[in-house]
């Protein structure tokens, strides 16, 4: 082998050569991988490229039978080039017919070559194909001449990404790029979505991969590295993480691998081979992620996401790059790693017809907020980001919580139809807004609907709900870079109050802590923060926090009703300490001569099973009663919701829980307590009719539920169904899921699910 501090930068240097001469495209591949032998001394130099299909096939080869060219193939995880591309990892042998892995192909005329040397060809690190070299001799390849070929790989990486090689691809057969992929993730908001992609944070297309000047770019790769290490520390120093995500952890492990020396020096050797410093940063992560992707350890894929963004940021860093700018499709998919709740508002609603997360869970800030805004979402869908690329075709199934990426034509024609008959079905459910919620046997039912933004407030008359059951005031805080102040508050309070017009509004007070955390308040770090320091028991410790909320909801209702109500209540103590504060804010504003609300009501969340043996206490001591379904579940069945392992192992219509209910049903009835129910539960026809089975004559759900629950009640016979379900739930013995009974009886009692 020829001495490799120069061979690489003399065979990348040939290889720009060639890439700007007008050559056809097989002609520049059979040149390439004849420089790329002769510069490592190789006997044979082959490139291999993934099809759509699944098979590598040989498009070019220095060495072996030339007329084996796009007849050899190997499907992924076959022989040695098969399995170089299935794990993403070179392959370095003395002796290659010895692998168990080695697939002799009599076309290529390969049996003669011992040596051998493969890499996979990575873009982002997924691979694209494989480069191989091989000898007659019994040799292992050092070190640096697989650093050389991994280098050589990526001019070839960006062949294939360019499109220039369809020119001489098979007709029907398209190249891995443009594949079609589907992929399964969770289902976090219902709805489905075709349209095109727009990657959040668009990766940096690197074009130029050869350097002239190696001190010139290790001088460059320094200055970005020192601008970068500086850009985290103004922000740590500043505490302004909200750009960021809410999570200043996320930040210090920014810091920590902006200063690893091992990530530095992998960046410097490429640059020392011959990349450019941009080329540079793409080739190590790229080989990172590689590396990573496949491992199924949660701690150390977080880790690959912190590489990922700090390659990101570097890579901006070095081409001054600025996001933003571009114009959205009219049907815009936004997919990304993550992302902050004020970051999705920032695009234009109108355009966007889905939402797809790397991570993300169904309590995460911008889920919350898409739900709102009526966009279908999926999360975890691990590999999106690197798999898409800007105005890819793509389809958001939110109900089975799987995203279509680049779908076949069949494929994308049937989710049309699904969707053309999704909005059949949403015409058919506005036909209903004006009509009274009753059921068939003339009981009247309240359906209201969740809120927490301005953005939500026009569906409160498209869906026909009869006013907002809840209202979390909490996402106005964690949409904010800043606390917000009490005049603030007050003018967002009053605009709800105005748009809501004659409905009314439930304002439920800050519920933050736990999973929902604001960038500019940080409690200490908990085990299980859901059980921890939130809600009311941050509010409580915090009372001018609590005040200030009060003294702005007071003030905006002025004249008018307000409804409030406190979340996680777990001892009845803790609603008259708050309704002390109340009072307190309530003869401030009397003394400066500020008007109050006409009628105030003050209510308290159900979700905390320690009040089941309080109900008659709770029952005294408010003017509401409002179950908190979800959180309330969780708590009575030790399930964490956010967990995939476990949030549907037990069913929330299971007979103990629809019995916990019964209970609350029963003392609210007992002590003529207004009651209502606000929560997943309710946003399904089936499950709501077990709500109205039991007793709830109010329910609070998402605006899109509204119109299907009132398909239900309308054709349901509410006194029939109590006949069938309250024995039900009491029977012990029964095999039948409460579930089934329901389905049978709707099934028999023609009730429209």
């Amino acid at each position: 082998m020829r001495d490799l501090s120069t061979g690489p930068r003399v065979l990348l240097r040939r290889l720009r050569e060639l890439m700007a001469e007008p050559l056809e495209p097989q002609e520049r591949l059979d040149q390439i991988v004849r420089q790329i032998a002769s510069n490592m001394v190789a006997e044979v130099c082959s490139f291999y490229v993934l099809r759509a299909d699944g098979v590598l096939e040989l498009f070019a080869t220095e060495g072996l039978n030339k007329a084996s060219v796009h007849l050899a193939q190997l499907k992924m995880g076959q022989g040695l080039v098969g399995t170089i591309a299935a794990s993403a990892r070179p392959l370095n042998l003395s002796d290659a017919q010895s692998h168990p892995a080695f697939t002799y192909l009599p076309e290529t005329g390969e049996e003669i070559f011992n040596a051998f040397l493969g890499v996979p060809i990575l873009r982002a690190g997924r691979s694209l194909g494989v480069l191989v070299v091989q000898n007659k001799a019994h040799r292992k390849y050092r070190d640096e001449e697989i650093e050389a070929l991994e280098t050589t790989s990526m001019v070839l990486a960006e062949m294939i990404a360019t499109g220039e090689l369809k020119k001489i691809t098979s007709s029907g057969i398209e190249l891995d790029l443009t594949r079609p992929v589907s992929i399964n993730g969770d289902s976090y908001g219902d709805g489905i979505g075709l349209g095109y992609v727009v990657l959040h944070e668009p990766r940096i297309v690197v074009t130029n991969l050869l350097n002239d000047d190696i001190d010139a770019e290790l001088a460059r790769l320094e200055d970005s590295l020192g601008s970068l290490r500086m850009s985290i520390d103004d922000m740590l120093s500043r505490r302004d993480v909200s750009m960021e995500g809410e999570h200043r952890a996320v930040l210090e492990a920014y810091r920590m691998f902006a200063h690893d020396r091992g990530w530095v020096r992998k960046l410097e050797e490429a640059i020392r081979n011959g990349l450019t410093c941009e080329a540079a940063v793409e080739k190590v992560q790229s080989d990172t992620r590689a590396r990573m992707i496949h491992m199924t350890d949660p701690y150390i894929r977080e880790r690959l996401h912190d590489f990922d963004d700090l390659a990101n940021r570097l890579l901006r860093q070095l081409t001054g790059f600025a996001p933003g700018g571009a114009s959205l499709p009219d049907d815009a998919i936004i997919v990304a790693r993550a992302m902050g709740a004020a970051e999705l508002l920032d695009y234009p609603r109108e355009s966007i017809r889905g939402l797809v997360l790397e991570d993300g869970a169904v309590t995460s800030h911008v889920v919350i907020v898409a739900r709102a805004m009526g966009i279908p979402v999926v999360g975890q869908v691990h590999g999106i980001v690197s798999l898409a690329e800007n105005r890819d075709s793509i389809i958001v199934d939110g109900e089975d919580g799987i995203v279509h990426l680049r779908p076949v034509p069949d494929l994308e024609s049937a989710y049309a139809d699904k969707v053309r008959f999704r909005a059949k079905r949403q015409e058919q459910f506005r036909a209903l807004r004006e009509v009274p919620s009753v059921t068939r046997d003339g009981k009247p039912i309240t359906l209201q609907m969740n809120a927490g933004l301005l953005v939500d407030l026009p569906q409160l008359a498209e869906s026909g709900a009869d006013g907002i059951g809840l209202f979390r005031t909490e996402l106005q805080f964690m949409i904010a870079s800043t606390m917000p102040k009490m005049d603030e508050q007050e003018s967002f309070y009053r605009n709800v109050l105005r748009q809501a017009g004659d409905h009314s509004v439930t304002f439920r007070t800050l519920d933050i802590g736990g999973d929902k955390v604001v960038p500019y308040f940080r409690s200490a770090d908990e085990e299980n923060p859901a059980l921890g320091w939130r809600a009311i028991r941050l509010s409580l410790d915090r009372p001018g926090l609590l005040r200030t909320q009060l003294r702005a909801l007071l003030r905006a209702a002025a004249g008018g009703e307000l409804k409030l109500m406190l979340p996680m209540v777990t001892e009845v103590n803790e609603l008259r300490l708050a309704r002390e504060l109340l009072n307190k804010e309530v003869r401030h504003l009397s003394r400066f001569g500020h008007q109050l609300p006409k009628t105030l009501q003050f209510g308290a969340m159900l979700e905390v099973p320690s009040l089941l043996w309080q109900l008659d206490e709770l029952m005294a001591e408010v003017d509401f009663v409002s179950v908190g379904s979800n959180d309330l579940f969780q708590f009575v069945m030790a399930v964490d919701r956010g967990n995939a392992r476990v949030a549907d192992r037990f069913d929330t219509m299971g007979r103990p829980f629809l019995r916990v209910l019964q209970q609350i049903v029963s003392a609210a009835e007992r002590t003529g307590t207004p009651l209502t129910l606000c929560g997943e539960i309710a946003s399904k026809p089936l499950s709501a009719m077990a709500l109205l089975g039991i007793g709830f004559r109010s329910i609070s759900m998402s605006p899109s539920s509204i119109g299907p629950v009132k398909s239900m009640l309308l054709s349901l016979d509410l006194a029939k169904l109590q006949e069938v379900l309250l024995p039900a739930i009491a029977d012990t013995q029964s095999d039948k899921t409460i579930r089934e009974i329901l389905a049978d009886f709707a099934d028999s009692n023609g009730v429209s699910l």
